[in-house]
């Protein structure tokens, strides 16, 4: 693979991006975990504390939500065989090892990735606000929360949201069913299904002309309007952070059962599509307390929209956006369509992540027309965003190569039908 950059500050690095061409870039800034770990503002007792609430809440989203059998939202790992060969075809490449698909697409509620983090925020805010006014202990059954009283309750309280789509599904979602009041901040990106999905809920959407940035100040200045809104932050927020981070605790379980080992002689590569990135942010971060440098994450963005890329390498973090490159920020990736990254995760990422690259969006739809076809496995475009990681890294041995599928299954058919059609209609195909 062509436009490969191991320094921040080869002064080709950022004319390729301008250009729009795809790039991937190393890390150089990237120190073993171990001794970056107590530097970090969020530690691992702070990830099993995040997974003790959603443990606490298990009863509760059990009985509210059926289809969750055991209480726990989780999302199962496959091996994609058939998909890992025609790529291996179509690139005319050996990938080495063994290709899996992180299947966040068929998380319960809300068939994303934004499940993790966005349902434990808003649950650990209704659990504060019911501990507070000694309507809630943490030794009670917190399946007593869905009764009436306590709906009317959380009535008297908002939570608002900026979002280009997922992020408010998953907020929207839960907090209508918990009993708040509810408005989601949208750009003008997010796709029309989302919004009509929201409002079904009984959530208020407000759409703004401007991009995901504009969604989030606006969402951000009126939550400040109310001393009972609680504005969950996507730019700044530990507690979304942490939901994520849980999901990747709990990957070393699901690869043991798998029988794929993870060590130093036997590595694990992730690739996670990354919008403003808390989710990929917190995934890596739980990733890495597992495993250390045993795991490499790398973030996948679109060439219209390499926020985090740009933050990391000119290390002015959430101060620099890609508009400031010349860039338009349109990509068919809605969930990835981010002008400005977050705070919390540049920092947080900064000597973490071990690279990040970008990915045209016609690419997305080649990656989508094969996993269609070979996997009968749909997802968003924008959680395609990972799969040319495996192609870059093809020649490691004794690898398992896993790409995080983000989102799909609440998608209606007649949009999946839409970007099936556009994919044929990409690659030229009758």
């Amino acid at each position: 693979m062509n436009n490969v950059f191991k320094s921040r500050e080869d002064p080709l690095l950022i004319s390729k991006i301008k250009t729009l061409e795809e790039v991937m870039w190393i890390n150089d800034h990237k120190m073993k975990f171990k001794d970056i770990l107590s530097t970090l503002p969020i530690s691992y007792e702070d990830v099993i504390d995040a997974e003790a609430r959603l443990q606490r809440f298990a009863p509760y989203i059990r009985k509210e939500f059926p289809e969750v059998k055991d209480g726990i939202i989780e999302s199962p790992v496959h091996e994609i065989n058939k998909m890992k060969k025609r790529i291996e075809c179509d690139y005319s490449r050996k990938i080495k090892g063994t290709l899996l698909l992180k299947r966040d697409d068929l998380l319960p509620i809300v068939g994303s990735v934004k499940a993790r983090g966005g349902i434990y925020e808003v649950l650990k805010h209704a659990e504060k606000l019911a501990i507070e006014n000694n309507m809630l202990s943490i030794d009670d059954d917190y399946s007593v929360l869905s009764e009436e009283r306590y709906k009317k309750f959380f009535s008297n309280f908002t939570v608002q949201v900026g979002s280009t789509g997922n992020l408010g599904l998953s907020i929207g979602i839960i907090s209508a069913k918990i009993g708040f009041k509810v408005v989601v901040h949208m750009s003008k990106d997010a796709k029309r299904w989302k919004k009509e999905l929201l409002r079904s809920k009984g959530v208020k959407v407000v759409e703004y002309d401007g991009d995901f940035s504009v969604a989030i100040e606006e969402g951000r200045k009126r939550s400040k309007e109310d001393p009972n809104s609680y504005f969950v932050d996507d730019e700044n927020s530990k507690d979304l952070f942490l939901g994520y981070a849980v999901g990747g605790i709990r990957i070393k379980q699901q690869l043991s059962k798998l029988n794929i080992i993870v060590d130093e002689d036997h590595p694990l590569y992730v690739y996670l599509p990354c919008g403003v990135g808390g989710s990929p942010g917190g995934i890596t971060f739980g990733l890495k307390l597992i495993y250390g440098d045993n795991v490499c994450c790398f973030f996948a963005e679109p060439t219209h929209s390499p926020a985090m890329l740009l933050a990391l390498i000119t290390g002015l973090f959430d101060k620099v956006s890609v508009n400031d490159f010349g860039l338009d920020n349109k990509t068919e990736a809605d969930g990835l369509a981010v002008g400005r990254a977050s705070s919390l995760a540049t920092r947080m990422m900064n000597k973490v992540v071990d690279g990040i690259f970008t990915v045209e969006d016609k690419r997305l739809y080649t990656f989508l027309k094969t996993s269609v076809d070979e996997e009968n496995i749909y997802l968003e475009p924008s959680a395609f965003a990972g799969f040319l990681g495996p192609i870059y890294f093809s020649e490691i041995d004794n690898v398992s190569h896993m790409c995080w599928a983000t989102g799909g299954s609440l998608v209606p058919t007649y949009e999946r039908k839409r970007d099936y059609e556009k994919a044929l209609s990409l690659l030229k195909i009758k």
